[in-house]
């Protein structure tokens, strides 16, 4: 992985948390993913260790939860 990824659902705390994530971190630098438009990656975001969104997962594979939104077992 060579940037990070914000996987997220929609929901306020969610929104809340991109726009303070991207006021950080260069656009260019995360890749911003809203599973409730794209519910093919939910699998992709579980198996990465995102366990609940919002979550940050690092370009090294840390995940960061990040507040607590929804599981991602909810979003399945």
């Amino acid at each position: 992985m060579t940037k990070a990824i914000f996987y997220h659902a929609g929901c306020p705390v969610c929104v809340s948390a991109e726009t303070d994530l991207l006021s950080l971190i260069p656009s260019n630098e995360v890749a911003i993913v809203h599973l409730g438009s794209e519910p093919q990656k939910i699998k992709e975001a579980a198996h990465a260790g995102v366990q609940s969104v919002p979550a940050l997962v690092l370009a090294n594979g840390n995940v960061l939860h990040i507040n607590f939104g929804a599981s991602i077992e909810d979003l399945k």
